[in-house]
């Protein structure tokens, strides 16, 4: 079958279930296009994307500026790989370096191996700055954690689903409970070698976990006694989607190492980056990390393009107000609610906690519901429903969906 040739949802459906991996369960529903917060499936209907590519489209479907980048670049130099300079990355390094208030940048391509090479820093520099005796580092990870499907990630994540049958795991790492200010004191206070923390600002896929207010700046605070590194996942939280341009500056803190990715694209291109300051970069020598595609003159004009965006469309700005006046409609839903039971989180990055077990298929039916009605969401942790639109939503289509989630709400009542 020709690549562009039309097909419909049903047989696009059967081809993925043949010939592809079972390791995605998607909604029912095949997308074909998308412009702004909007999504077209194969027959031809429009639907509200409420998902983001998991916060990937933050600057909305198909960007003219991102997309643009990307097809004057295609058409001149693609790739390279490292073994020789190209005209972009330089320029690319530069722009976000300042962008985000760090001396350096070490480019990667996807979220898990931005992951993975902050892991690698992090230990070098436990090593040969801190000193820590050779394959004794230690870093400290919080339960509920989604970082990616490495092999080393799975191995301090506690999703059974995700780690069963993928040993043997990957040794060095400490866990402790979210949000636990306590239990990371006590770890620094009675455990040796402890190179790093690494958390997530708020835990997007355990369910949109925002922590207590003070929490990653007691966590910053306690790094710095102990000469330990605070790592920030910012890569589904990072580039304005939860109302500031990173989430760490809800508290007013400039992490260690930085990790970002998806919407560092704008969702066109894979791109990641892990960002530090030369005393932490500086240990990373030539032929002791790499990747072929990273920093390829693609992924370095895409990104440019896509973080001129945010700042140009105000995009963390719109995030902070309107996820304001989602929480507050839905909150006055909920009240009333026998269906859900809470909603939370930060700008365009929130969940409504749906009054089931987690083993039940409530929050998926809702999705499908509202799948109907022209929004596409997706529960997480089988009773949570995560929302996060595009970040160009006005709050003229914001309301709309809003109208749209509860009356499918109304439907589930009982």
């Amino acid at each position: 079958m020709p690549v562009l040739q039309q097909t419909n949802t049903e047989k696009a459906i059967a081809l993925e279930d043949k010939y592809g991996a079972h390791n995605y369960h998607p909604l029912p529903v095949v997308l074909s296009r998308g412009e702004g917060v909007y999504v077209w499936d194969a027959e031809g209907k429009r639907y509200y994307d409420f998902l983001s590519a998991y916060s990937a489209v933050n600057q909305g479907h198909c960007h003219p500026k991102i997309v643009g980048a990307l097809t004057t670049q295609a058409q001149t130099l693609t790739l390279t790989s490292r073994a020789f300079y190209n005209d972009q990355l330089g320029r690319y390094e530069e722009y976000v370096t300042r962008y985000f208030g760090f001396d350096k940048i070490l480019p990667m391509n996807t979220g898990a191996e931005a992951v993975e090479t902050a892991i690698k820093l992090c230990r070098k520099w436990a090593y040969e700055k801190k000193g820590l005796a050779e394959h004794e580092a230690k870093i400290i990870v919080c339960e509920g954690n989604f970082h990616g499907r490495t092999t080393t990630i799975i191995s301090f994540s506690n999703d059974e689903n995700a780690r069963k049958n993928f040993g043997p795991y990957t040794a060095g790492f400490i866990s402790i409970p979210y949000d636990d200010i306590a239990a990371l004191e006590s770890v620094l206070a009675t455990e040796t070698n402890i190179a790093g923390f690494l958390v997530e600002p708020i835990q997007g896929e355990a369910g949109v976990y925002v922590p207590s207010e003070g929490f990653l700046a007691r966590a910053k605070t306690l790094c710095e006694q102990n000469n330990v590194l605070f790592i920030a996942d910012e890569v589904q939280t990072g580039v304005a989607r939860t109302g500031k341009l990173l989430a760490v500056q809800h508290e007013g803190i400039q992490p260690d190492i930085l990790i970002l990715g998806k919407a560092l694209s704008g969702g066109v291109y894979p791109v990641s980056a892990v960002l530090a300051n030369d005393d932490i970069m500086n240990v990373i020598k030539p032929g002791q990390h790499g990747s072929t595609f990273g920093g390829n003159p693609i992924a370095a004009a895409v990104a440019i393009a896509a973080l001129e965006v945010v700042n140009e469309e105000k995009l963390a700005e719109n995030a902070e107000k309107l996820g304001t006046i989602f929480r507050e409609k839905i909150n006055a839903y909920i009240a009333g609610s026998k269906i859900a039971t809470l909603v939370r989180g930060k700008g365009l990055l929130n969940a409504i906690v749906i009054n089931d077990t987690e083993d039940s298929s409530t929050a998926w039916d809702i999705c499908v519901a509202m799948m109907h009605k022209g929004l596409l969401a997706k529960p997480t942790h089988g009773n949570i429903i995560r929302f996060a639109p595009p970040l160009v939503m006005t709050e003229e289509q914001l309301l709309s969906c809003v109208d749209i989630i509860i009356e499918t709400l109304k439907q589930f009542e009982q």
